[in-house]
């Protein structure tokens, strides 16, 4: 497994729509193996493909409730051409950040209820009703593959002072 660098906003590529993999092969498996890795090195708990500038509709998530002492207790889910079936008319706001805006946390407000059918790494076909955080989870990854992030959701005024400070951050590193 290698751990992959994550694109930081406002880097074009987490703009962009990601393609269906037409073949879960070793590639891909390789491909969520770095991702899973990335993202635990992060440390985060979902990463999409594009947020490692790959354009393909896979991302990762692992939303393992871990006690003390148990910070090697991993329940990691890969989910390959995902798509929401059904979502609740619920909706809760819950404190969102991202491995690609760093250090920026917002509420956001999202359906608390979902099911989601996709390929696993094993390119089996799968649904999973989910809720709480992983739902939360589920969506926001899901909008990294169609080039939506979570300050899409702010206003128009909190997503330009976020979309501004990381814009003068990337013409520094330049």
């Amino acid at each position: 497994m290698t751990t992959r660098e994550i694109v930081i906003l406002p880097d074009a590529v987490l703009r962009q729509k990601c393609l269906p993999i037409t073949e879960v092969n070793d590639e891909i498996r390789q491909l969520a193996d770095d991702m899973l890795e990335t993202m635990y090195a992060a440390p985060g708990i979902g990463l999409a493909a594009s947020q490692i500038g790959v354009l393909k509709r896979i991302f990762v998530v692992d939303v393992a409730e871990r006690g003390e002492g148990e910070e090697d207790k991993k329940e990691p889910r890969v989910f390959i051409n995902p798509e929401i079936t059904w979502s609740s008319e619920e909706t809760a706001p819950y404190q969102e950040g991202c491995l690609s805006i760093p250090e920026i946390y917002e509420e956001v407000q999202r359906p608390v209820a979902i099911k989601v059918s996709y390929l696993n790494r094993d390119g089996e076909a799968c649904e999973l009703e989910a809720d709480g955080l992983l739902a939360t989870c589920i969506q926001h990854e899901l909008d990294h593959l169609d080039g939506v992030l979570f300050i899409d959701y702010l206003s128009r005024l909190k997503r330009d002072r976020i979309m501004k400070k990381f814009q003068k951050a990337a013409k520094m590193r330049a």
